[in-house]
């Protein structure tokens, strides 16, 4: 057999034969089912489910009333239309066969195959195979209508079935109702056409709505069988390709379900019961049987329903069950209501209308009576029709929504005709040579071609799948003054291409304007970052973004530079307020205070020296080292102020060099008098000749000597790295972020301020040791005592100041503990030395000026213990 789309299709003779047969045995049985029959000159083929499907091994069932009786009577209403128009087909009359599909695939395909009748029967090698019994031949009937053209089917199923055989013959087919996806396909349905979008569109519009509604976790319902399954299957593709919409569950429901399937299609929703938004693609009986289920499982209200156009705006799936459907979205091809229709069917009646073999039918379903023929008896207990019933006046009448489109399929037909007429047959009236038979194939592509304005006033056209452009309005059940009983469908919206959806029009329960989510995860909270569920892309953990750590993006926590600090909401970083220890700081409050008290007293003890210079317990204090000494003092009591400063180049230099120098010169001082005792001392044991290098020059040299190492210690270290200052923020990074500092201060290490004040420390515990040796010196040598308790009691000041240094190094507080503790230390240090050493003089020198007079000298010699100071150095203590 050819493709598609190459020459006519010649089937193979056993094919013809078989299906001739076929058709031939079931004509029969079409006949005995009926069909609708319109002479003309060319033929449209209808396909109607006037009847639903049969029980217990009978083909039809009860009669449809809306979806078969009305969609067959517009087909009719556009045939009368067409024909009535002169400017349309002119000269030519459309007829018509129409048939009862009974909504069964494998029913509606023998009723199909009647329509290829004349096109087998035109082959010419039919009949000849057909003998009656003892070798006469088949009566001759009527010949069979050649149609040109199909119009149906309704359910996708049957459609599906029919198109594979109409293929064979080249014989176009449009529907008015099916929406499976898989029809799309024009490889394998390359003569379908359907008026309505396929359900690719829907599943479109669908997915669009899902996600203006902020729903990102969604389940899936479907009906078994073509329609439900490919309905779920294209929204599940759009949604993957789309992004951003994940399935929870996609749930089929049985085509024969058992007692309690669908409370445990509940139950199965449940497992995810984040997943609010429920998609269905389902018929009437399941939607309405789910919607039953949530209300026994006391569940009204948690689902939110979207519906697929099988719901659409009808009445029938929530009759009864209103209070679990309100706030329901439902979507339904754009359509109207075709005025023209309602005044052709309300005027029907049993006396115009006898062409329609199921309109008496319809007559006795619609009115609940009974029609009686003469000769048969009637149900004595079923009223009697009169026949002068009327529709819409004694029984209810609501247009089907389907009538617009069968419209639109038998206009489509007849357009394009009417363009391969003027195109095959210009200027003829009524059908030519070229037309007879009509070519399937060439009218096929005046079909795709058509674009008109359809019955409702929007554009009919096809696209190269044959399918229609996607319009739908999209609905909301929704209460009426707080009555779910008294509610209705209300318009919320329109999808064309692209979704126009009105916000302010949605109602829901619980808050009214608030959409109800349906997320898997709720959204994070500023400054928390998406860990992500393995394999659900939809679903996720915050995680807080925590200590020094900000919200990069949505899935990312990362750490703030090292002079920042997160914002609160830990959406960014801020800069780390710098601290330093000022002026008005409470840590500086005692070290100022004991500073400027030392100051003060080394002041006056200087100014008191120097006025009494020549007294005797000024000389015999050994004037010259003691105004070293007392420098050296006044320089420790001054470092607190430049501990205090503000750190800049000029205070960080003077900090290295006048840290370490004031401690430096008063201990080299006391380092040069303790040697002195020391050796005058052993060598008294010895000799009466004194030591070298006792004079006062002798010692200034070694005291200047000593304290010159520490200078060019410091000097080097300025030079090889120039002072500046830094701002610290590793001192002060606590775990909490909001008492973060960052601290100013000098480029000097914990090590590098012990390192200026190491040299000290080593002449502190040197002079400590030749403290500890003069012990045992006369008393004539004044100063031997004092100077070993002052060199006592600062070592237990410095030991003391070694751990409490140290080990608040890790404190939040570690400039200010660091800083006051090093000047309390120094402070405390220098007056320990001042009030030992000085205070008792000056106080003798002010409050008892008469024991500040010279004694008379005592003889080394007599005393055997030490040799004669040097000239200018009393050894006894005046009176």
């Amino acid at each position: 057999m050819a493709g598609p789309r190459g020459a006519p299709a010649q089937p193979p003779r056993a094919l013809l034969r078989a299906l001739l047969a076929l058709a031939l045995a079931l004509a029969g049985g079409a006949a005995a089912a009926g069909s609708v029959r319109l002479a003309g000159g060319l033929t449209l083929g209808g396909l109607f489910p006037v009847h639903a499907r049969g029980a217990a091994g009978r083909a039809c069932g009860p009669l449809k009333k809306e979806q078969g009786v009305h969609r067959l009577e517009a087909m009719l209403y556009a045939l009368d239309r067409i024909n009535a128009d002169p400017a349309l087909l002119p000269g030519v009359q459309l007829g018509a066969r129409l048939l009862d599909t009974c909504s069964r695939d494998t029913y509606a395909l023998e009723q199909a195959l009647s329509f290829l009748q004349a096109l087998i029967r035109g082959r010419g090698d039919g009949e000849a195979a057909v003998r009656c019994p003892g070798g006469a031949p088949p009566l001759r009937a009527a010949p069979p209508e050649r149609v040109v053209a199909v119009v149906g089917a309704s359910a996708s199923s049957v459609s599906i079935m029919v198109a594979n055989v109409l293929r064979l013959f080249a014989i176009p087919q449009i529907s008015y109702a099916s929406t499976a996806p898989e029809l799309s396909d024009s490889t394998r349905y390359d003569f379908f056409s359907r008026v309505v979008p396929p359900d690719s569109y829907q599943a479109q519009a669908m997915v669009d709505i899902v996600r203006a509604f902020g729903w990102n976790y969604v389940s899936t319902l479907a009906s078994e069988g073509n329609y439900g399954e490919s309905g779920v299957e294209a929204f599940v593709q759009i949604s993957r390709e789309a992004g951003g919409v994940c399935i929870a569950q996609s749930i089929k429901i049985p085509r024969e379900p058992k007692p309690g399937e669908f409370n445990k299609v509940i139950r199965r929703l449940m497992e995810t019961p984040n997943a609010r938004g429920i998609i269905i693609f389902a018929n009437e009986d399941d939607i309405r049987r789910v919607l039953e289920a949530a209300r026994q499982a006391n569940l009204t209200g948690h689902f939110l329903w979207v519906g697929s156009d099988s719901w659409g705006a009808k009445i029938s799936p929530v009759l009864n069950l209103e209070d679990v459907a309100v706030g329901a979205i439902t979507i339904l091809p754009k359509r109207a209501s075709i005025d023209g229709f309602d005044q052709y069917f309300m005027t029907r009646s049993l006396e115009n209308n006898r062409r329609n073999i199921w309109f008496a039918e319809f007559w006795e379903e619609n009115f609940n009576c009974k029609l009686t023929s003469p000769g048969t008896q009637s149900d004595k207990a079923a009223r009697k029709c009169t026949g002068e019933e009327r529709i819409g006046r004694d029984s209810t009448y609501e247009q089907e929504g389907k009538v617009q489109f069968v419209i639109d399929a038998v206009y489509a037909i007849a357009h394009a005709l009417h363009s391969m007429h003027q195109a095959l047959c210009p200027g003829h009236t009524g059908l030519c040579q070229a037309m007879e038979p009509t070519d399937g194939r060439t009218l096929l592509q005046y079909i795709r071609a058509v674009r008109f304005n359809g019955s409702a006033g929007t554009p009919v056209m096809f696209n190269e799948n044959g399918d229609a452009p996607g319009r739908y309005d999209i609905f909301q059940y929704q209460a009426s003054n707080g009555s779910a009983g008294s509610g209705g469908y209300q318009t919320v919206g329109q999808w064309a291409e692209t979704l126009r959806l009105d916000v302010g029009a949605l109602q829901w329960s619980g808050d009214p304007w608030e959409v109800p989510a349906s997320q898997c995860s709720l959204p994070c909270q500023p400054g928390e970052r998406k860990k992500m569920v393995k394999g659900v892309p939809c679903c996720w953990h915050c995680e807080a973004c925590d200590g020094y750590r900000f919200q990069a993006d949505e899935f990312t926590c990362e750490v703030c530079p090292g002079h920042l600090r997160p914002l609160r909401n830990r959406t960014g970083c801020r800069p780390t307020p710098v601290v330093r220890l000022s002026w008005a700081s409470p840590w500086a409050a005692v070290p100022l205070l004991l500073a400027v008290l030392g100051i003060t007293a080394t002041t006056a003890v200087v100014a008191t020296f120097v006025r009494h210079n020549d007294t005797p317990i000024v000389r015999a204090s050994g004037r010259e080292l003691s105004y070293v000494l007392l420098s050296g003092i006044f320089l420790v009591y001054a470092i607190t102020f430049l501990m205090v400063a503000e750190p800049g180049a000029a205070v960080c230099a003077a900090r290295r060099l006048f840290l370490g120098l004031g401690t430096t010169l008063s201990y080299s001082a006391l380092f040069t008098k303790t040697n002195r005792i020391y050796r005058i001392f052993e060598r008294g044991k010895r000799s009466v000749t004194p030591p070298p290098f006792i004079s006062p020059t002798s010692q200034l040299v070694i005291t200047f000597g000593l304290t010159s190492v520490q200078v060019v210690g410091v000097i080097a270290w300025l030079g090889a790295q120039p002072p500046h200052s830094v701002i610290d923020y590793e001192e002060q990074r606590t775990v909490d972020p909001e008492q973060a500092r960052g601290v100013l201060k000098c480029d000097m290490s914990d090590l590098s301020l012990i390192g200026c004040l190491g040299y000290s420390l080593l002449l502190m515990v040197t002079c400590t040791v030749y403290a500890i040796k003069a012990r045992g010196v006369p008393e004539t040598f004044n100063e031997a005592k004092p100077i070993g308790f002052t060199m006592y009691t600062t070592c237990i000041i410095w030991l003391a100041f070694v751990p409490i240094f140290f080990g608040t190094a890790q404190s939040a507080e570690k400039i200010y503990i660091q800083t006051t503790t090093l000047t309390v230390s120094l402070s405390l240090s220098a007056s320990v030395s001042l009030g030992m050493l000085y205070v008792p003089k000056t106080y003798v020198i002010l409050f008892h000026p008469e024991q500040n007079v010279q004694k008379r000298k005592r003889s080394l010699k007599a005393t055997s213990t030490v040799t004669a100071p040097p000239k200018g150095e009393d050894t006894e203590v005046p009176k």
